[in-house]
């Protein structure tokens, strides 16, 4: 089997890899775009883009629960590859929208199958990492989300100079139709010994359970990782109209290189660092760049302040995140893998929304640099809460460590 081999760099991780970069390079992308999309082409109001971007969040959040669930009945394979053709097929049905009523309709469903393929793709590419660099493997697969973070804006702002919408979207769903054939390309192990002893079930009772969607063991990690999403929101909401407020909207593009360069510079020694030393030699340091970074925004006055900034949350956050996912992957056995992703990513998705919701409304409040201030305080909050629930928990049981 992989797991055999120390190599991490074999044909079905690098295709994994790639998979899911074209996917959240798509995702982030129209993310950017739509709302530009909306206001323009569509003769829409801010209120109504705002609205098309929260349906697939809240669409994505509302299947999350289930999608360890879907995945563990019906398979790692076929998941995978159902849910992918659906979004493929969701994602060129947006060359057919002519108005806001069409957009939202295709919208809102799309939003369940990315729930299902984000959560998927976790355990299958796990199957391809050896044991032995979990936190280095896990670490460079979540480094391509991060970097659709980067590439998806960028394309999509850079093609709308020169394209219509419309071949924007196609260029767009060309991408995560690619994506969607290195899904074939891999031969996905499956849980055979899960399928060859099923749990047991009381007599006369197969209705659904708590435990069939939500995996307990990862509450703790997975209310870190939402404290986490939620300071990370005033990033990723507010960071433009920060920028915009102090007139460096021109460099924000920058901002996000910026973050991407300095997550992919320290990613090679944090995963190595993560399997000989255990999760918190990394998560303890990647919560106080994180802190450092948005207090440094804080004081946001010209475009080099903003680009130091980058730096330390591109080697805070970018670092965290990964080693929190891991942590929750270790944390349970291989057939309840895609519980724990789905139960985990639930949290998450959480914190992104209300945080969202919440640092709109504290900027109106107390403006931009009090709510950055605010969310340095939360990380050093989440970094105290993630020793007195998680830390100390791993260091007893040394569970994942050795």
């Amino acid at each position: 089997m992989k797991q055999n081999s120390l190599s991490i760099w074999n044909r079905a991780f690098i295709f994994c890899l790639f998979n899911n970069l074209f996917l959240f390079t798509y995702y982030f992308a129209l993310l950017t775009i739509l709302p530009i999309y909306i206001m323009n082409d569509l003769g829409g109001t801010v209120q109504q883009a705002g609205m098309a971007l929260t349906l697939f969040l809240v669409s994505s959040i509302a299947i999350r629960p289930f999608s360890g669930m879907i995945v563990e009945r019906i398979g790692k394979a076929r998941s995978v590859r159902i849910a992918g053709i659906i979004f493929v097929v969701f994602a060129f049905a947006y060359l057919l929208i002519e108005s806001m009523w069409s957009l939202l309709l295709v919208r809102f469903p799309h939003g369940f199958w990315f729930s299902i393929l984000t959560t998927v793709n976790v355990p299958i590419v796990n199957d391809y990492i050896p044991d032995e660099r979990k936190g280095e493997g896990m670490g460079y697969f979540v480094m391509s989300t991060n970097l659709g973070v980067v590439f998806g804006p960028f394309l999509a702002l850079t093609l709308i100079q020169f394209a219509s919408f419309r071949l924007l979207f196609a260029v767009l769903a060309g991408i995560v139709a690619l994506g969607y054939i290195f899904t074939w390309l891999i031969n996905i192990q499956e849980n055979t010994t899960a399928k060859q002893s099923p749990k047991p079930q009381a007599k006369g009772n197969s209705s659904l359970q708590l435990h069939d969607i939500v995996e307990s063991k990862v509450l703790a990690i997975g209310f870190v990782a939402l404290l986490t999403a939620f300071a990370y929101s005033s990033v990723m909401s507010f960071i433009t109209a920060y920028a915009e407020v102090k007139q460096l909207l021109a460099y924000t593009s920058v901002f996000f290189i910026v973050f991407a360069i300095s997550m992919l510079l320290v990613r090679p020694w944090v995963g190595k660092l993560y399997d000989s030393k255990g999760p918190s030699a990394v998560i303890y340091p990647s919560f106080v760049f994180f802190t450092i970074g948005l207090v440094i925004v804080s004081f946001l006055n010209n475009q080099w302040v903003m680009w130091l900034s980058a730096v330390f949350m591109g080697i805070g956050y970018g670092s965290v995140f990964p080693c929190l996912q891991t942590v929750a992957i270790q944390s349970v056995e291989k057939p309840r893998m895609g519980h724990a992703i789905s139960t985990f990513f639930t949290l998450f998705d959480v914190g992104l929304a209300v945080g969202s919701v919440v640092m709109g409304v504290l900027i109106a409040w107390m403006g931009f640099q009090a709510t950055y201030l605010f969310c340095a305080a939360m990380v050093i909050v989440t970094l105290v809460v993630y020793r007195q629930t998680v830390a100390i928990k791993f260091k007893r049981s040394r569970l994942g460590v050795e």
